[in-house]
């Protein structure tokens, strides 16, 4: 550990800062350009960060939020079966399971010890490491896509991986990779994955050598350490700000896909001085289904709900979340135990986490509130055999929905929400890439909460089966309950899913598995998000852009705003 008594200048601190944050940027640019999924390519369903000599998170790139509070237990989980001491130069390891690190299969972390003198260093420990996570869009298991609303144990979800070296020495280790792409369904596009991963991290790697040699490594591991010293003052400040007290909130996932309905997450959260404690106590017992998250999911959910509602502009890294105490006790649906399955935990209960911190915090800081969002990732898993060249595919993705309303305006419309901070894929990449065609792509009228500022509007996207039979897994929610309004706004609009064939339509469960038929058209709808604040007290000339931009009918805004169009 530095010495952080000794002095940096501020300057020196501050370029450190800047360019940490920007190896992680362009990590993360390199993992996308030269990845081979559209799940990675397209929507960016990745994350990297840079982490100082113990494994402490230093920095990261603006991507994905229930990566970024996780990715920290993947790279203490890869330290504590690989020590530092006993890493090499080129060494990579590699990890996904949920019981070590991990959140949901799919999501491979893969970590790089950096060494200051490069393939010469054998004799030294590292001065850092580089880690980036991405959802592979098969890891094999029952259902293609690995993303299986059926599952009841992680043995059925996929390929799991404690942590193992890929390289080792700069060389690929090619028993473990013949392993992975043994287990999965497109091999091809799994070891081009992997391999954008190895090149992110050596882009990572070789700007924190060049970082380190340009101030000496004693100078850059105190000055991460001031960084990290100077975040927690910030986010400890930030709380103490706050009025003690503990606020409490409940709400619930639709069901469990197994049966069970309204899956309970409630949390005490209580502010005392410059930190906050976290208490999870009263949720639901993890369920028999794939809706349970690891500890590290819902830490993850809690480090951004808490930062949401202070200063963005505290640096992240090890030292912001210190001031933050979690408890979620163990076989909750926030703390699942092996061998539960998972894959939704990440996914869904992540967001509902983040809705009930949010929620609970309202009042608190109405200034900063925000209504709820659309409270779910919508994830559509599609797989088959491609008819085009016979090969199979399988086909992963999240869609965006309505964004919750706050005291600064209204919600963003068609938009991922909190956890998930991907984009779409592109209709033109999706029917390209796949055997499927998008059908229709548009806003949902009238799904915004009502309020003084209104919720996001919510999105409709079908896609066409072509030319083939494939398998699909759904796992969505918000389609019972819906997105909760605040300081009297109105609740968003609840989601939904169909099937049309052969001319007759028919809902879906929201967490549900079937065989589709070649013309076959899925249909998504997603939730509006939340209003904030009296609707009668929105003013008029916003309730006349609704009408003319957003399609709100007469009806409501005349039922709801109490507004009559002149003629």
């Amino acid at each position: 550990m530095a010495d952080t008594s000794k002095n940096v200048d501020p300057v020196t601190l501050e370029v450190v800062r800047n360019a940490s944050r920007a190896l992680a940027e362009e990590m993360n640019a390199t993992l996308v350009r030269t990845s081979y999924s559209p799940n990675i390519k397209e929507r960016r369903d990745c994350s990297c960060a840079v982490f100082d000599s113990n494994g402490e998170m230093c920095s990261q790139a603006e991507t994905m939020p229930v990566h970024l509070g996780a990715m920290p237990f993947s790279v203490r989980s890869a330290l504590e079966r690989f020590p530092p001491s006993t890493l090499d130069p080129g060494d990579a390891i590699l990890v996904n399971d949920p019981f070590h690190g991990g959140a949901h299969l799919p999501d491979l972390t893969l970590v790089t010890p950096v060494f200051l003198d490069g393939d010469d260093a054998r004799d030294e420990t590292p001065i850092g490491f580089t880690a980036n996570r991405a959802h592979h869009a098969d890891v094999g298991g029952t259902r293609a896509g690995s993303v299986a609303a059926d599952s009841t144990e992680i043995y059925q979800e996929g390929l799991r991986l404690p942590p193992v070296k890929l390289y080792e020495g700069g060389t690929l280790v090619e028993d473990v990779m013949e392993i992975i792409l043994a287990n999965v369904r497109t091999p091809d596009e799994r070891r081009g994955d992997l391999r954008a991963q190895q090149a992110a991290n050596e882009t990572g790697r070789n700007r924190m050598q060049a970082l380190a040699k340009r101030y000496g490594p004693e100078t850059f591991e105190t000055a991460v350490a001031a960084i990290q010293t100077y975040a927690e003052r910030r986010m400890r400040h930030e709380l103490e700000a706050l009025p003690d007290g503990t606020y409490e909130f409940a709400d619930q996932l639709d069901d469990d896909g197994q049966g069970a309905k309204d899956v309970m997450i409630r949390a005490a959260v209580t502010i005392d001085g410059d930190s906050v404690t976290v208490d999870f106590a009263g949720s639901a017992p993890q369920t028999p289904s794939a809706i349970n998250a690891v500890f590290a999911v819902t830490a993850s959910a809690t480090y951004y709900a808490i930062r949401c509602l202070t200063d963005p502009d505290i640096p992240l890294n090890a030292g912001a979340y210190r001031p933050i105490e979690i408890s979620a006790p163990a076989g909750t649906v926030v703390n699942a135990e092996p061998p539960a399955a998972v894959v939704g935990g990440n996914l869904e209960v992540s967001q509902r986490v983040t809705d009930v911190i949010l929620g609970a915090l309202a009042p608190v800081v109405p200034e900063r509130a925000v209504a709820a969002g659309q409270g779910t990732m919508n994830n559509v898993t599609l797989g088959g055999t491609d008819p085009r060249d016979g090969t199979p595919y399988t086909f992963y993705e999240t869609q965006g929905g309505g964004f919750g309303a706050s005291a600064s305006g209204d919600g963003m419309d068609g938009v991922h929400v909190h956890m998930s901070n991907t984009l779409n894929t592109p209709a033109e990449v999706l029917q390209t890439a796949y055997p499927l065609s998008v059908e229709r792509y548009e806003y949902r009228p009238d799904t915004g909460g009502a309020g003084t500022h209104r919720g996001g509007l919510g999105l409709r996207r079908d896609i066409k089966i072509r030319n083939h039979k494939a398998t699909c897994s759904l796992i969505g929610e918000r389609r019972r309950h819906h997105p909760y309004g605040i300081q009297g706004g109105q609740p968003g609009a609840r989601g939904s899913d169909h099937l049309s064939r052969d001319g007759t339509e028919r809902v879906l469960d929201a967490k549900s598995s079937q065989t589709l038929e070649p013309g076959d058209v899925l249909s998504i709808r997603t939730p509006g998000g939340g209003g904030y604040g009296d609707p009668a007290e929105r003013p008029r000339s916003n309730i006349e852009r609704d009408i003319e931009l957003e399609k709100i009918s007469l009806e409501m805004a005349r039922e709801v705003y109490g507004y009559e169009l002149e003629d």
